[in-house]
């Protein structure tokens, strides 16, 4: 079984909740994952104690295949020249000097992408053709069976309690390529509001019978939560067999001074057909 911890949009800087991080911390050495995916946004402004609060978080995490991308947050955005001339200087310098990485192990292909786009879209972001070509060279060798994942910041899916949610230009034609690629999961982050859906939900594309998992994560560790997680913190546990995709939902609740399952969704393996509704799933709330 692989085990990924997603997490997203930790935002350290003056909205960071120190509190909500140790918990994080505390919860992902008791989960032990095989893989931790960030998904972008690990700091407020761009700043370089920001990026150094960032690194010195993820290295206490547990040991694991870490699998980050940067988030538009991770670019400066009143800092005109850097953010025209070196917008990931301090990304890959405290980061990972990767934007666009292959993560292959036997049991998955990790394909994550650098979504933004500092000098044209820099709140909704982009996916470019090149991106598209890396995947299908990445997927094209992955060892038979291997789950296959792409990892972005920006949102491919809008969530319904959320309006200001427009997904990224070009994102639908993207999920088509995808789609024939045969990948099993998009993890993304951005809008500080979890929600998974599949993709045939949000477009219905040139293969009519097959989705992708669209998997939202909220903000992990920020005050920034929005619409049903407004000033809430979330993570997502997903557990992939060679037959199911369970996602555990895990939201920080103050009362008991950590994170607990808020949700629990099974879903078949089988390329993810439409018409076939989730093996189980069972909700929680606290």
């Amino acid at each position: 079984m692989l085990t990924l911890l997603h997490i997203s949009d930790l935002h350290f800087g003056p909205l960071y909740v120190p509190t909500v991080g140790e918990a994080l911390i505390h919860a992902a050495h008791r989960l032990r994952p095989a893989v931790i995916v960030a998904s972008g946004d690990f700091t407020q402004r761009a700043k370089p104690e920001e990026f150094l609060a960032a690194r010195q978080y993820l290295d206490r995490l547990p040991p694991a295949t870490q699998v980050l991308v940067p988030g538009n947050h991770d670019v400066p955005l009143y800092r005109m020249l850097d953010r025209l001339v070196a917008p990931y200087a301090l990304y890959r310098e405290h980061l990972t000097r990767a934007l666009d990485a292959v993560v292959s192990r036997p049991d998955a292909v990790i394909v994550a992408l650098n979504s933004t786009a500092p000098t044209r879209a820099l709140t909704n972001g982009r996916i470019r053709r090149r991106q598209l070509d890396l995947c299908a060279e990445a997927f094209a060798s992955a060892p038979e069976g291997a789950a296959r994942i792409v990892v972005t910041h920006h949102h491919w899916a809008p969530v319904p309690d959320y309006g200001k949610s427009e997904v990224m230009p070009g994102a639908k034609q993207a999920l088509d390529t995808l789609t024939e690629l045969g990948v099993d999961l998009i993890l993304t982050g951005h809008l500080h509001r979890a929600s998974i859906v599949n993709s045939l939900d949000v477009y219905a594309g040139r293969d009519r019978q097959h989705g992708i998992l669209i998997v939202q994560c909220g903000t992990s560790t920020s005050r920034r939560g929005r619409a049903r997680e407004s000033e809430k913190n979330s993570f997502n546990w997903i557990q992939i067999t060679d037959r199911s995709i369970r996602i555990t939902h895990y939201m920080y609740f103050a009362e008991a001074g950590g994170f607990a399952p808020m949700s629990r969704h099974l879903f078949p393996r089988a390329r993810l057909p439409y018409f076939q509704k989730p093996l189980t799933s069972m909700t929680s709330s606290s």
